[in-house]
This record gives C-alpha cells, structure tokens and sequence, in this order.
C-alpha cells in the first residue's frame, strides 16, 4: 500500500536536496533520543542535554566527512560506484575538496544553537549552512582560491533588482579582486549588448573603476560577466563603453559547445517554445512568450503574478519534453523557475562556470568557488554548478555578504 509520506515524497523529490536530507534523518535520531520537551527552563539537565546532543551530532558529522573523503578517493580512482555515500545517496555528485563538517557544525552550532534545542531538530537550513561553513573552510585551508563565481538574482541581488553602489556586497569582491581573486558573475540573463549589464550591475562596474579603491589595471580586468547561462562574455573595461568589453565566442567557448549547431539550436528553442505555449494554455496563465536569440520564456503581463505551482508546472513540463527529444540529447539546456517567470536557455551554470575557469587560464574546480540560491534539482539553475566546482548554497543577498567574509576571515 502506497503511503501519503511516499505519495508526498514522489511529488515533491524536485525540490529536495538529497544529501541534506540524508545527513537531516541521521541527525532526528540524537535529537529525539537527548531532546528534553518536557523539561522546565530551570531544570539542572538541560545542559547536560545539550553535551550529549552536541557530542552525538560531532560523531556523525565525523562519519560524513568520512564518507565524502571515501567518496572523493573512489572519484580519482575512477571507481565511484564503489562509494559508500553514493550507495546512500544515489544522486550525490562531485566533491571538488574535503569539507570540514566537524569544524563547520561546531562553529554553526555556536550561532545557532543545535545542540541546545528541544523542540525544533536540525532542520534544512542548519544543515546548508553548516554545508557552506564546511566548503569554505576547505578552500581556505587547502587553498589556494583562484575564482569564485556568482549567480545574480537573489545572490547578488533582490530578485529583479540592479547592484547599486549602497550594496554592501560591492566592498567584498573589491576585496577578491584586491587579493588577485578572478570573479565571474554567472547569470541566466540574457543580453547581446553590454548596456543591460551595465544597468543591471552598474554600482560594482563604477567601484571598479573608481581609483581610490586601489585595484590595478590587471585586477580591474579580472571580473567578467557570462549571460544567459553560457551564451555572452563580457569582461571589465573601464575604458570602454558602459565598463564591459564583448568578448567573441570564439576566445571563450569550450571544445564541446564548438560541435553546437544553429539549427538544432533554434530547433530545441522551437520545441521549448511549443511547450512553454501549451502550458500557458492549460493552466490559462496571463502570460507573454518572449523569444531570444538563445532563450525563451514567459514572462506574466500587466503585472500579473503567476504562482509557485504553476511555475513549476511549466519548468517540469518543458524540461520533460526537452528530454524526452532527440535535440535535448545533443544540445544542453537549463529549464529554470525565475521567480515570477520561466525560462529555457541553452547551455547551463556547468558550462558557464568551466568557461569562466578556462578563460582565467585553466583554473581547477578544486580552486573555484561558486555562491548561488538555486541548487535543487528542478527549475533552478545553480544546480549543475556543482559539477564544474565548489558551491555554497545561500538564500539572499545578506548571507552571500556572510559567505564572503567568512572567506575573508579564514584568509
């Protein structure tokens, strides 16, 4: 007999992250076993509750950061299927470093008190973020860190918002950029001419160019943009118009995107449009489809707000469809929930993060850190980031400013 939790399970496995919860059902054990609900706030044993649930939670954070370092030998050995954490976790991908789990719970569990919690477990959040504080203690010690990478919406900035100069996160890549650290802004906006960029991230473009903060020449040119997850790189120039240089595809694109050609191109932006177009009319969305040279999408008219459902309807439902094709076979592509609209692009994050790791001269995975808000598996567009490098999942604008001064700190 099927169960409503199995039921609820299938439905909502798009929008789970499996080693999360994975390392969130061991830690429910401890948590029920030493949490004390029915305690008063002035009984003695409370604290002792919360050594015994901090002691437990360390042992298993110990036994993860065990399993990924098996995990990671089987990878160089080329036998990853010989993993115990991808017997577990099925869908575990690529782990470009260690991650300190044990140093990262112990910091986390200072700021937000785990261990001494009754009733509310180790949820998703404490889990990401002790995840985060994990990568970038890695990067810091087993360095060095050559290239970080950001997604813009929700990351940089408010959803559909612009980088202004008030952006406290301007002072941070400044500070990356000061320490010879390259950085690329990976987004899935699409822009064949630098104008729009500029509007969109004119506050860190003008920083870049004001004297005062110190960068050189060389390290004023280590910022690039990449567009429409893969699709246009512009590099910082501020001697040129709107501060952004347009590099050729030619001096940028990976041996693989090469072998693309135009017809299949439009032929799968063909399909994705059909599609797109049909779930407009099934689910009677107040929608306009806006074609692009390497995108389409449906963008809400007058105003309208479309809802969390219905977008995820229309990113399955296309993203199925493509799949399901011939040209979905041979041409990649990122079906993505934008907030309030969808989108289909060719190429995808993978692909925009190794491009900017070859233009830098071949930076390694190992050394490349990417900060995104989209890392479930459907409908959001950081996800096959991971594949290309190091990642730290955030959910606004403030914690990827935490992110980067943690960085900063462990220096």
């Amino acid at each position: 007999m099927t169960t409503r939790y199995r039921v609820e399970y299938a439905l909502k496995a798009h929008r789970r992250d499996a080693l999360i919860e994975f390392i969130k059902g061991l830690l429910a054990v401890p948590f029920v076993i030493h949490s004390r609900p029915t305690s008063t706030a002035d009984d003695i044993s409370l604290p002792e509750m919360a050594v015994h649930a901090h002691r437990r939670y360390t042992e298993i954070m110990k036994d993860v950061e065990e399993l990924i370092n098996d995990h990671i030998q089987c990878q160089k050995q080329g036998k990853v299927e010989r993993s115990k954490l991808r017997f577990l976790v099925p869908s575990v991908g690529t782990f470009f470093t260690p991650l300190a789990l044990v140093d990262a719970f112990v910091a986390q569990d200072k700021r937000r008190a785990i261990s001494s919690r009754r009733f509310v477990a180790p949820s998703f959040n404490d889990i990401r973020l002790i995840l985060n504080t994990a990568q970038i203690m890695s990067l810091s010690r087993n360095g060095p860190l050559k290239l970080v990478t950001f997604d813009g919406d929700v990351t940089l900035y408010d959803d559909g918002q612009s980088l202004t100069p008030s952006n406290p996160v301007i002072n941070q890549i400044l500070s990356l950029l000061l320490r010879n650290v390259c950085v690329g802004i990976v987004t899935a906006a699409g822009y064949s001419d630098g104008a729009r960029y500029q509007e969109r991230l004119h506050g860190l473009l003008d920083a870049i160019a004001d004297p005062s903060h110190g960068l050189t020449p060389k390290q004023q040119m280590n910022l690039i943009v990449l567009g429409g997850e893969s699709s246009y790189l512009y590099k910082s120039s501020p001697g040129s118009e709107y501060g952004l240089e347009k590099i050729s595809r030619s001096e940028w694109q990976l041996p693989e995107m090469r072998e693309w050609e135009e017809k299949d191109i439009q032929h799968l932006l063909d399909i994705a449009e059909t599609s797109l177009r049909e779930s407009v009319d099934t689910m009677r969305l107040r929608a306009i489809v806006v074609r692009k040279e390497r995108a389409v999408g449906i963008v809400p008219a007058d105003g309208h707000k479309f809802e969390r459902e219905q977008l995820e309807e229309a990113v399955l439902v296309a993203q199925k469809t493509l799949e399901l094709s011939d040209v979905g076979k041979k041409i990649p592509f990122c079906a993505f929930n934008g907030g309030n609209d969808v989108f289909v692009d060719i190429g995808d994050k993978r692909l925009g993060v190794l491009c900017c790791r070859q233009f830098f001269g071949g930076v390694e995975g190992g050394e490349t850190l990417h900060i995104g808000d989209q890392f479930l598996s459907a409908g959001h567009n950081d996800f096959k980031a991971r594949l290309a490098a190091t990642c730290v999942w955030v959910s606004n604008p403030a914690e990827t400013v935490k992110c980067l001064e943690e960085l900063t700190g462990l220096a």
